[in-house]
Formats: structure tokens, sequence, C-alpha cells
């Protein structure tokens, strides 16, 4: 079949509005995991995500992988809002996207990770194609998607946590981790996210690359003002041991202030219109779509 061909069979297929997991699911399933990701907040990409990819970056052959990459076109210090929107569109399209959408989406990526492998020099072994290393950065994500809804919005009910889990499985399988290697239970997640907090070990140029990102010293001005206050809020979305393995300080007052803000912040955002509160992930979604319909590269 032709690209042209291919193209417009996926666009049909986009139409069905069906995710991934919702061919799986029926009925009352389907329906409760669509409306636990429709309440989901894109304020906290900007609350949280610096944080989040330092958290996936800490385990040293991700960090090494993205620091050494021979992919420049994604390097976030190059190419800042690029990286932007084809990570933000990743957690939308993995979310909420169309099988199709998703399958070329991660095609897309797969010609990049491609690339992504240690060579002789380097500190430690890596590859992106790497199955623990992908189940590594989905439970970085799902912890990330979890603690900002829990911090803005409050608890999960039981059955809700099992929804949400279920969710995040698909930023693994986008990365082509399997299915069955993700955690089958919350307990199951909790068991294996302990055991990684006690691994953490940052060497100095990963820790230097770190807190590069953390603190958005790669940010073009006028961007870059905002750079401490995004550096404070994502220092307090980051777990305790990481925060102590970046010697970050963070003190009871700096608790207090922070779930202060989040508080306030959930409360507030939960009125706007979906579109609106959603925002930015839906928009940069909407930005790779129109890249896929028009034959363009979606990264």
């Amino acid at each position: 079949m032709g690209a042209e061909a291919r193209r417009n069979e996926l666009a049909t297929h986009d139409g069905a509005g069906q995710t991934e997991a919702e061919r799986a699911l029926t009925g009352d399933a389907a329906a409760a995991e669509r409306e636990l990701l429709g309440r989901l907040d894109g304020l906290g990409v900007f609350l949280a995500g610096s944080a989040n990819v330092v958290m996936q970056l800490s385990r040293p052959a991700v960090g090494y992988g993205v620091m050494e990459s021979k992919v420049h076109s994604g390097q976030v210090q190059r190419h800042p809002f690029k990286r932007f929107r084809t990570t933000i569109g990743f957690l939308d399209i993995a979310l909420n996207g169309s099988p199709a959408l998703q399958a070329d989406y991660r095609e897309a990526i797969n010609r990049q990770h491609r690339q992504v492998r240690s060579g002789p020099d380097s500190p430690v072994r890596y590859n992106a194609f790497d199955r623990d290393l992908q189940k590594w950065v989905a439970s970085c994500l799902y912890y990330g998607v979890r603690d900002v809804y829990l911090t803005m919005r409050g608890p999960l009910t039981p059955a809700e946590e099992e929804v949400l889990l279920r969710a995040c499985s698909r930023f693994g399988t986008m990365l082509q981790m399997p299915g069955e290697i993700w955690h089958a239970d919350r307990a199951t997640f909790v068991a294996y996210w302990d055991e990684a907090m006690t691994r953490i070990a940052i060497d100095p140029a990963l820790r230097d690359y770190l807190l590069l990102l953390l603190r958005a010293r790669f940010l073009p001005f006028p961007l870059r003002l905002f750079g401490p206050s995004l550096t404070w809020t994502n220092t307090g979305f980051l777990p305790a041991p990481l925060r102590d393995a970046l010697d970050l300080r963070w003190s009871a007052a700096d608790e207090r202030w922070f779930r202060r803000l989040t508080r306030t912040l959930g409360r507030a955002v939960r009125y706007l219109p979906g579109p609106l509160r959603r925002a930015p992930m839906n928009l940069m979604a909407a930005d790779l779509r129109l890249r896929r319909r028009l034959g363009r590269p979606m990264t």
C-alpha cells in the first residue's frame, strides 16, 4: 500500500474515536476511562513537567541516552519548543489518541530511537529499545500523572486507581514496551517504585544536566524569567529521595506553601471549559495530527 493510501486509510480509522485500550474495553469500563482521563488538567505540564523528565533521566541509562543522543533535532537545549510539542503531544495521544494515530506516532518515535544506543566511550550501556528502560520511563509518567491529580484534586477511588494505572500502560506500549510487563496493580507499582528510589545513583555530569533541565536554563528570554517559579513547583513534585540526591533544599514551609498553591490552582482550573483546561496537551496533540495529515514529520 502506498504512503498516500495508507494515510487515507488511517484518517478513516481516526474517525472511530477509539483508543487502543478502549478496543479491549466495553460499555461502562470504557466510559469510566474516558471520564477519568477527561479530568486531567493540562496545567500540570508546567507545574510538574520538568520534574517528571528529571525522574526519567535520573536512571543513568536513560539520562546518558538523552545526554549523548545523536538525534540533535530532539535535544531540548537546541530545540526547546519542538521537544515540548513532541513530548506533550505524546502524552495526549497515548491516553486519548485513536489506534491508528498511536501506531503512526509509535513508528515515528521508533525511527528516532533506533539511533539511541551507547557507544564504546559511553559511561553506561543503554539502548532506547530496552524494555526495562521503557517500563521505567512509562512508570515515571504514570507516577507524575497520578501525583499531579492527587495534589491538585484530591484522592482517587480504588476503582479509579485501577483505571488510571491501566490507561497509563499505554505510555509504555507506545515506546514498544510489551504490555505484559506493566504493573499488575497499584501494590505492584508501589513495590517497584520504592525499590527504584533506593537505587538512585547520579554522577556529577548527570546531576549538572538534570539541574539544567529543572532550572529551565535552556529557555530563551523572556521565558527564562519564569524559571525560578517553575523550578520551585517542579522541585515540589520531585520525590524526596530524588531531591536529596540532587542536593535540592525543600523545607517544611516550602511544602506548606506548595500544597496551598497547588490545591488552590486545582480548584480554580476545574471550572474552565474542557478544551481550555486540558491545554496544552490537546493543542500539542492537534499539532501532531495536523502534521500527520499533511505528511510532515511528527517528531
